[in-house]
């Protein structure tokens, strides 16, 4: 893994967060729910495919907003400009900027910034996983060493989507935080695992994972326990030792609920 790529994937996060930043300071307050496709996704989106495109002209990209443009180096880039839209509108300042590099070897870089906070997460194949935080050096993180099932920390996304029994199941053993900065908690050792179901994740949302969490000392699979990136859109990512235990836990249950049902008016 070349480690001026990931220099520049760095740099490209940074830029893109400090608009996102922006962006959200200008903005007034919002009851809105749109999940994708704001004027700032677009905005943040255009931005990274120019400097990529301008670096790396023959590099392919794909977006959420914009598609796959295709490439011919063999290298891709995959772009979630504006994670957590709905955050964004509804001014929660937790989104964040996902960017993941892809070649002939599979993952080859992973960039997650958290503009509100600034501070980011990033790792490269073979490089490690690292966390900054602005005006400070950044710092080798590695998932923590818990062995026991048995409350566990647990976070979770997206938790109104997901089915009674995934719930049930995994409250009986663990505890169920609400998740905050995901990979980051897991990578740094403030969780235990994390767990996303119901609402099934995109690939631009999912390609960071294997190497953030990986690099750390992690592994992640969807709720199956087959590969993130080709599975059916959850996710359960854990410090390594807790994997089997909790996939376990979760075989044969649905993962999620007819969350669409509740926002009919009632009859």
């Amino acid at each position: 893994m070349d480690r001026a790529l990931l220099d520049f994937a760095i740099e490209l996060v940074e830029e893109a967060g400090g608009l996102a930043a922006r962006r959200f300071a200008e903005a007034g307050p919002s009851s809105g729910r749109r999940g994708s496709g704001t004027p700032a996704d677009v905005e943040l989106e255009e931005l990274l495919r120019s400097r990529i495109g301008a670096r790396f002209p023959d590099d392919a990209v794909l977006g959420e907003e914009s598609g796959l443009h295709e490439g011919t180096s063999g290298r891709r880039w995959v772009l979630d400009p504006l994670n957590g839209t709905t955050l964004f509108v509804q001014r929660v300042p937790t989104f964040s900027v996902l960017l993941a590099v892809e070649d002939a070897d599979g993952p080859a870089a992973a960039v997650v910034g958290y503009p509100m906070s600034d501070e980011m997460l990033y790792a490269g194949r073979g490089l490690g996983c690292w966390h900054q935080v602005a005006g400070r050096e950044p710092v080798r993180v590695h998932v923590n060493d818990t062995t026991r099932l048995r409350g566990a920390l647990v976070g979770m996304l997206n938790p109104l989507t997901w089915s009674e029994e995934l719930l049930v199941a995994l409250h009986r053993e663990t505890f169920l935080l609400p998740w905050e900065k995901g990979s980051l908690d897991l990578a740094t050792g403030r969780c235990d695992a994390l767990v996303i179901a119901g609402y099934p994740m995109g690939y631009e949302d999912l390609a960071v994972l294997p190497l953030l969490v990986g690099e750390a000392g992690g592994r992640v699979t969807d709720l199956a326990g087959r590969d993130v990136l080709h599975g059916d859109g959850s996710v359960l990512a854990t410090n390594g030792h807790l994997h089997e235990a909790l996939l376990q836990v979760v075989a044969g249950l649905p993962h999620g609920r007819d969350f669409q049902a509740l926002r009919e008016p009632a009859r």
